[in-house]
């Protein structure tokens, strides 16, 4: 076992995925220049050094270059993982994520797979409305595309050598805040822990119970898991018990854990970062809705950022997005519905 951030964790893993299997490169926007950061938040800084130009590609700023150099080379064998700069240029790339990554495979009868990884980084860190979206909900209505949003060093790691080594599209969701490693953003959170130096992978589909609880079950990925917990752990001195789930991977979703939980509670509350308007936490409350009902005493409640373009300035941004005391009341009224 090692201490590390999710930024070194998920070097970790493309280092090793890429000494196990030399169909692995990356490619992206200063992916690894002299004298650069390695991407935009140090992912990939040093494995030019070790791996040389032909397998770590610094592109040019086109994004839709990136997307087709991706589904070209995983439809002849290669696994290749592209970094974006900013999860919000996945816009660039939507024909060629959604028309053809993650329909060639349906489209030819299975003959044709596209394992490629597409690195996102997502949340609001006042950079205004273009560069601090999370874009989670827009993937996990393409068929074919699974979505992952890994939020502890651990589970990045892990996450990501799975995705790499799935012969289907991922996108994999990293928040800013959450990195650590060399840059840190302004208020980023302290997310580093204990990763097995060895071999291993962390199934898709498959949540994780960040904390236990009897009143209120809270569903919440990235940092609304830490926001999510914090509440949580004020709301204990009140004599609120509140379990949070951390859902991990979106597309495909666990729903069964989330159901244990709930027949428990009779509680449910989403929070997300995306908008609450046709975010992922709108399909969460639709499946209880319709299989689960009985299981629920009180209305699926969602804590979401505003139907709103993410505002620049710092004040506005902090109330746009959910925060611990606001997730916090919003548990309490449930609770106490």
């Amino acid at each position: 076992m090692a201490e590390m951030s999710i930024a070194d964790a998920l070097k970790l893993a493309l280092q090793e995925e890429m000494r196990r299997d030399e169909t692995v490169f990356c490619l992206g926007e200063d992916v690894d220049i002299k004298g650069g950061m390695g991407g935009a938040f140090t992912v990939t800084k040093g494995l030019l050094d070790e791996f040389g130009p032909e397998r770590v590609i610094n592109t040019p700023i086109a994004e839709i270059l990136i997307a087709g150099v991706c589904v070209g080379a995983g439809m002849t064998g290669m696994r290749p993982v592209a970094d974006l700069q900013y999860g919000d240029f996945l816009f660039c790339m939507m024909d060629q994520l959604v028309n053809q990554a993650a329909k060639m495979c349906y489209m030819s009868g299975g003959k044709v797979h596209i394992p490629m990884v597409m690195r996102a980084p997502c949340g609001a860190t006042n950079r205004g409305a273009q560069h601090a979206q999370s874009l989670e909900s827009y993937f996990i209505h393409v068929p074919g595309l699974k979505v992952i949003c890994p939020s502890t060093p651990y589970d990045a790691k892990g996450m990501m050598k799975q995705a790499i080594r799935d012969d289907n599209p991922v996108l994999v969701f990293e928040h800013k805040l959450l990195y650590g490693g060399a840059r840190k953003e302004k208020d980023a959170i302290k997310t580093s822990g204990e990763v097995p130096i060895d071999d291993y992978t962390v199934e898709f589909g498959k949540a994780a119970v960040r904390r236990e609880g009897k009143d209120v079950t809270i569903v919440a990925n990235l940092l609304m898991s830490y926001r999510a917990q914090e509440a949580a752990k004020e709301l204990e001195k009140e004599g609120i018990s509140c379990e949070v789930i951390d859902p991990r991977s979106l597309m495909p979703f666990d729903y069964e854990t989330v159901e244990r939980s709930v027949k428990k509670t009779g509680k449910l509350m989403i929070v997300h970062e995306d908008t609450c308007n046709g975010g992922w936490g709108a399909q969460v409350a639709a499946h209880f809705a319709q299989n689960c009902i009985f299981d629920l005493d009180a209305p699926v409640k969602i804590v979401a950022a505003y139907d709103t373009p993410i505002p620049f300035a710092s004040p506005m941004e902090n109330f746009i997005i959910p925060s611990a005391d606001r997730i916090k009341e919003e548990a309490r009224a449930l609770a106490e519905f």
